[in-house]
This record gives C-alpha cells, sequence and structure tokens, in this order.
C-alpha cells in the first residue's frame, strides 16, 4: 500500500540522514519515479522533505522533524510492546534501553491507538517468573559492565578477551571471535570460535571482559538460529551420554521427552504405558529424570540406573519408616 511505502520512506530518512533517489528506489523495492512522486506527496502533505543537489546530494528532512508511526496499526503496535515485555534485553543488559523505547513508541503512537495498544499489553504475561506449580524461572544475573562490553565487541566486530569459568574448571583467560548472543529461558549465552572452533559460552560465567582493537575473525553475514541449532546438536551428541530404555505413563510422556536430550524410539505396550528409548546428559542427568516421575515411570535399562533408583527408595523409606 502506498501509505505504509510513505511511512516507510520518512523512517529510511529520519534513520540515514540523506538517500539518493536510487537508493530509496532499492530499499522499497520501486522505481526512482515512484520514489520522486511519493517525495512530492510527502511535501504537499506538510512533510519538510528537501532535496540537496549534487554529487553526493538525495532527499533528506528537516532536523528535529518528529513524526506519529501512523503507519502501525494497532496488532503492530501491539506486538512491539508485547515484544518489550520479554526477558531477552534484560539478559543483554538492555532493559533501560528498551524501556525508554517502549515509552517513545507509545508517545509516537496516533492517539486512536494509544490507549488501546496499553491497555491490550496489560492483558497479556509473557514468560511470568514462576509457572503454575509456583516453580520460580531462575534468570541469571550478569554484571552490566561485562554485558555491555560483550556486546560492544559482538556488534562492533571485534575480537574479545575474556575471563571465563567453564564447569568445574579454574577460570582462565581466552581471546575469542564473537559470532552473536542468544537467551534461552532466561540465560545468556554467545556464540564465538576460538583458533577456528566453534564455541558457546555462557554469560554468567564471564567473569571479566575486555574488548579488544583487533578485528574478529567471522564471516560478515550470519543465520544465527542455524547457528544455534547446530550448537544445540553438538551438546546433544556430545559428552558422557546415556541411553536409557524406559516404561513411561502416557500422561507424564511431555515431561519426560521435555527432559531428555533426545527420543530414539517409541511404541505402546498392552497396558497402554509407553515405552520409550531417550538419552540423557550423564548419568546423573538420567537418574534425576527418572527420580521426578515417581511410580509413573520405570527404567528398564541399564541395570545400574534401575540399581541407583532402587537404593535411593530405600533410603527413603528407611528414613520414613523410622520411629521415633
Amino acid at each position: 500500500m502506498r501509505a505504509d511505502r510513505l511511512v516507510s520512506l520518512v523512517l529510511l530518512l529520519r534513520q540515514h540522514g540523506r538517500l539518493s533517489a536510487t537508493a530509496l528506489a532499492r530499499e522499497l523495492e520501486v522505481s526512482t519515479r515512484t520514489v520522486l512522486r511519493d517525495i512530492e506527496a510527502l511535501s504537499a502533505a506538510g512533510v519538510p522533505v528537501y532535496a540537496e543537489r549534487g554529487r553526493n546530494g538525495g532527499f533528506a528532512l528537516l532536523p528535529g522533524f518528529q513524526s506519529e508511526l501512523t503507519g502501525l496499526n494497532h496488532d503492530e503496535a501491539l506486538a512491539l510492546l508485547v515484544a518489550g515485555s520479554r526477558r531477552g534485553a534484560q539478559t543483554f543488559g538492555l532493559g533501560a534501553a528498551l524501556a525508554s523505547a517502549m515509552r517513545k513508541v507509545v508517545d509516537a503512537l496516533p492517539e486512536s491507538h494509544r490507549a488501546t495498544a496499553a491497555g491490550a499489553v496489560q492483558r497479556l504475561l509473557i514468560d511470568p517468573e514462576t509457572d503454575l506449580l509456583a516453580r520460580r524461572l531462575v534468570a541469571e544475573e550478569v554484571p552490566d559492565t561485562i554485558v555491555a562490553e560483550v556486546r560492544r565487541a559482538v556488534f562492533a566486530g571485534h575480537k574479545l578477551r575474556i575471563h571465563y569459568a567453564a564447569l568445574d574448571q579454574t577460570p582462565k583467560w581466552r581471546t575469542v571471535d564473537p559470532i552473536g548472543l542468544v537467551t534461552v529461558r532466561g540465560q545468556g549465552y554467545m556464540l564465538a570460535t576460538r583458533s577456528g572452533a566453534d564455541r558457546t559460552y555462557r554469560l554468567s560465567r564471564i567473569l571479566a571482559a575486555e574488548e579488544l582493537a583487533e578485528p574478529a575473525q567471522r564471516p560478515d553475514r550470519v543465520d544465527l538460529d542455524r547457528a544455534w541449532q547446530e550448537r544445540s546438536t553438538q551438546f546433544r551428541t556430545g559428552g558422557d551420554q546415556v541411553a536409557v530404555l524406559v516404561r513411561v505413563d502416557p500422561t507424564r510422556r511431555q515431561e519426560l521427552v521435555g527432559t531428555a536430550l533426545a527420543v530414539l524410539g517409541e511404541e505402546t505396550d498392552a497396558d497402554g504405558w509407553l515405552r520409550l528409548e531417550v538419552t540423557f546428559q550423564d548419568s546423573r542427568h538420567a537418574e534425576w529424570a527418572l527420580w521426578q516421575l515417581a511410580t509413573k515411570a520405570e527404567a528398564l535399562a541399564p541395570q545400574w540406573l534401575r540399581n541407583s533408583l532402587r537404593d535411593r527408595a530405600a533410603a527413603i523409606a528407611t528414613r520414613y519408616g523410622a520411629t521415633s
């Protein structure tokens, strides 16, 4: 629609300051003639856009010009406000900046959308701190100074020196090439390479960070979602993984599958229970997951897991069976 294109044109000029008709046509995917007609339409509507002639000329807005975001409909404004309620910005140290941006979005909305969008967002709650069983989502605390340094290196494309405390290891300094930042369930990660090898660092384990002046060795463009999926697959298929054959009540299947790394096979027994072959990260992970399901699941193999669960159950029975 032309109205959407006119708003996009104004936003492009506000963002870049000055653009040629050719550049605007490329961004808007229209002809230069269409751009010139749109410029005339904006001028006629009172938008202070003017032409600068010469080799480096183009079109620009008068300094200080402000406009309403009239191109936003109700659902688009609501989407922006809901996005502002999620936890990613907090994880990356951008909470205050996001709050300021959301205030500007609300202030710039047309009056007809402002009240309804702000009221509607109060009816939506995204990622509350606890679920229905009062289990708290543990969001990691990372010092703002560290997050800011990491963020600057990621955006600037510079190498990053970090003092990192890997699990069960003495903290060490290392220099990495940062690729991007990811947040998952309140936990932040930095995807990077080190000496050419893929690495994933948990932000909460970075004790100190220093952005270096040297450019990072990384591709100009990255599909961060794909990179994260690849790292996730590497994680699930590495380490001392344990394969477990388990019978589970169908009502608890989702809980088991949500805890396991992968499901290798599944069938239904004659009594209606499900028989699954699943993998866990290690023996402790397997024992913990099966223990959570209590009598709604039975580990069939390996035998050491059956023995471990039996011994744990016996210890509990002894503790609570004792008389004072």
